[in-house]
């Protein structure tokens, strides 16, 4: 028998509590018993935003937020900048793109971000922009991007702010309201620690009075109606609702918690993963604006096919971590730290790499990663 470690930035580990709601008789999502639950969902998830805006609750991966954001608020022809510096920043472009949006687009070198300078610049040279489009958090990099920064630059030039917060929400404080965020979402299989099939959106007073003049198609997705059925405590089509049963555990479980401390420890978990990899030589991306999130690893040039490394901690000790996309590809692998994730998620992570690396031809000192960690969990303890 081989026990398993899901250490992926998505899907991510889910608990046990969660789980067990999966099991309860199903309820009819129209009776009042359905309407009660989901008031009270819909309150904590203002509060996991930061927001006093509506939260709409779609059955989707993230990706599906993705898409009705720009088919909701855009049309044909407008004029948007979006913020590349990865996997999911190039999605944003090629959302916008399908949409027959006019995409201004900033592409950077994986593990870099994207300066404020570079933005404004962006801005400045086309004054027709609708739009600024971004992630928080980039995960398919491990970098942080100035999401204050941004939305300040995109209110004073009359601009709508839209955050991809997928693996940031949750992760580290992101205020939407006061920091300007005119957009923002969120997928159920990150920090909110539920199966993938759900996405978050809210949108700021700003955004809907975009939402008024888009002239581009949708009918599933169609925020307005989501909207209007969030009022009567409702969703528009037929909800999920085993996974809003386990949402409304998983906010219980984040408050119970508190929200400065979950940042806290997700910092702490990123700090000691970091520690880790540096200690035994490897290179990390991001090393300006490492994200709590997930910490992305360069493959050393002693071990040709890096996607070995993802697969022997696989299929070998049972350890599921994340490797590169598209260019990345066998060149990089990513260490997922948050959501239901603690001290010893990490050590195991860091265990299972240092065995994988000297079996495939990276000499490692058994220990040296793991200690490194270790010391970094010490030191948080030390009042």
């Amino acid at each position: 028998m081989k026990k398993t470690y899901l250490l992926t930035p998505g899907p991510t580990p889910v608990p046990e509590v969660v789980l067990a709601s999966f099991a309860r008789p199903l309820i009819h999502h129209r009776t009042p018993e359905f309407q009660k639950l989901f008031e009270e969902v819909k309150s904590a998830l203002k509060r996991f935003f930061q927001t006093e805006n509506d939260v709409m609750i779609l059955a989707s991966t993230g990706t599906g937020a993705m898409d009705a954001v720009v088919s909701n608020l855009f049309s044909p022809g407008d004029t948007v900048l979006t913020l590349n510096a990865g996997k999911f920043g190039e999605r944003w472009t090629e959302i916008c793109r399908a949409y027959q949006a006019n995409v201004i687009e900033i592409v950077v070198k994986p593990g870099d971000t994207i300066s404020i300078e570079q933005v404004r610049i962006a801005v400045k040279a086309n004054p027709t922009l609708k739009a600024i489009l971004f992630q928080a958090s980039e995960t398919s990099t491990g970098v942080v991007l100035p999401t204050r920064e941004i939305c300040e630059l995109a209110r004073t030039h009359g601009l709508v702010s839209i955050c991809d917060a997928i693996t940031a929400c949750g992760v580290f404080s992101l205020p939407m309201d006061a920091w300007g965020i005119d957009v923002m979402i969120t997928g159920s299989q990150k920090a909110l620690m539920l199966p993938p099939g759900l996405s978050f959106v809210a949108l700021s007073e700003r955004a809907w009075k975009l939402e008024e003049s888009s002239r581009n198609p949708h009918f599933y997705f169609d925020l307005r109606k989501e909207k209007n059925a969030s009022a009567k405590n409702q969703t528009a089509w037929t909800p999920a609702t085993s996974l809003i049963q386990g949402l409304s555990e998983s906010l219980k479980l984040i408050e119970a918690e508190g929200y400065e401390e979950l940042y806290a420890r997700h910092e702490r978990l990123a700090r000691a993963t970091r520690a880790g990899v540096d200690a035994i030589k490897l290179k990390r991306l991001g090393l300006d604006c490492p994200s709590p999130a997930v910490t992305a690893v360069w493959v050393p040039k002693e071990i040709v096919d890096g996607k070995k490394i993802v697969k022997t901690l696989r299929d070998r000790y049972g350890i599921a971590i994340a490797g590169g996309q598209n260019g990345l590809e066998g060149k990089i692998f990513r260490l997922s730290h948050f959501g239901y994730c603690s001290e010893f998620d990490v050590v195991t992570a860091l265990s299972g790499l240092e065995l994988v690396l000297n079996e495939l031809g990276y000499s490692v000192k058994f220990g040296t990663a793991v200690g490194a960690a270790l010391e970094v969990f010490h030191q948080a303890t030390v009042v």
